[in-house]
């Protein structure tokens, strides 16, 4: 089995090219940094690859797991639509008649409204809150025939979102948190989505939308207090209901684009609100039709992420 892995210098990326080296899998690491270190790609020959600029033609391929895109809520709204819309269409065409798994996102779904076990025909939706959830939509659009996979909140070893989001909102010996803390979550751990991503890449599917997530969704405040313990933080989770705390993201965000701040605030209106109702996901289809046996969320070994 041969496979091509964009965004390979990633998180996500780097993990499934790490789990098909370990499956006996060919594969082509292929990432928008000059270099990684080997270790990052599992030892897989890897080729530093523009999809928004000069690329060199790849070499053939049983399947591509497309994990390259923007993963942030801040910034200008053309560098994430670039990013994602643009460098899927992209992807997609140096790769002709090739399977493709593609790594979207349940920010697909409508972020003004709980997600409660969503299933997949639920998105995309007509409003979206930021150019994320939008380009991500429209990602998806733009393919034909592809595996789709729709993870939501992905954390463990080398996550560089979810859990440093946390840690920033803890304030002395509390957690700064949204809600009542009793919403219920479907979370995704990167192991978790390297099966569905593999599944997808040499299983009988060809084409389809396939919610990925944990074995069951969580209650957010179960959630947080397990990540505080794993990681030794003296802080409890407080929390501040939704219309107090949005008045408060937008002036951030105001000041940060006066100030012309490349990174976001802590916080901002899309983190505010993301964990703030219900957000879980219907996992029945990527069961039946994948094979998916996901794990159960858990935090452990979070002290050395």
């Amino acid at each position: 089995m041969r496979v091509a892995v964009t965004g390979a210098s990633g998180f996500v990326g780097g993990a499934v090219c790490r789990a098909a080296v370990g499956e006996g899998w060919e594969v082509l690491a292929f990432g928008r940094r000059p270099s990684v270190v080997p270790g990052h790609v599992g030892g897989a020959p890897y080729t530093p690859w523009d999809l928004l600029g000069d690329r060199s033609r790849p070499p053939g391929a049983d399947a591509v797991i497309h994990c390259a895109g923007s993963v942030t809520d801040w910034g200008p709204p053309s560098a994430i639509w670039a990013a994602n819309v643009d460098g899927t269409r992209n992807a997609a065409a140096a790769f002709p008649r090739t399977r493709f798994v593609h790594v979207s996102t349940a920010s697909v779904y409508d972020p003004f409204l709980p997600t409660v076990m969503a299933t997949e025909d639920a998105a995309p939706v007509r409003r979206y809150a930021n150019a994320y959830g939008a380009s991500k939509a429209a990602a998806e659009r733009v393919l034909g025939r592809a595996v789709i996979l729709r993870p939501h909140a992905i954390y463990g070893t080398g996550d560089t979102t979810l859990l440093p989001r946390v840690l920033g909102a803890v304030r002395g010996r509390r957690l700064l948190a949204v809600g009542d803390g009793r919403q219920r979550i479907s979370l995704t751990s990167v192991d978790n989505l390297v099966q569905a991503c593999l599944l997808a890449a040499a299983g009988p599917v060809e084409h389809g939308v396939f919610n990925v997530t944990d074995a069951e969704p969580v209650v957010l405040d179960d959630a947080l207090r397990a990540i505080m313990a794993e990681r030794g933080v003296d802080a409890e989770p407080y929390y501040l209901p939704l219309g107090l705390v949005e008045p408060v993201a937008v002036a951030a965000e105001t000041v940060f684009r006066l100030l012309r701040r490349p990174r976001p605030p802590r916080l901002t209106r899309y983190a505010a609100g993301h964990l703030a109702v219900e957000r879980t996901l219907d996992i029945t289809a990527a069961r039946d039709r994948l094979g998916y046996r996901p794990g159960a969320t858990s935090f452990a070994g979070a002290s050395t992420w």
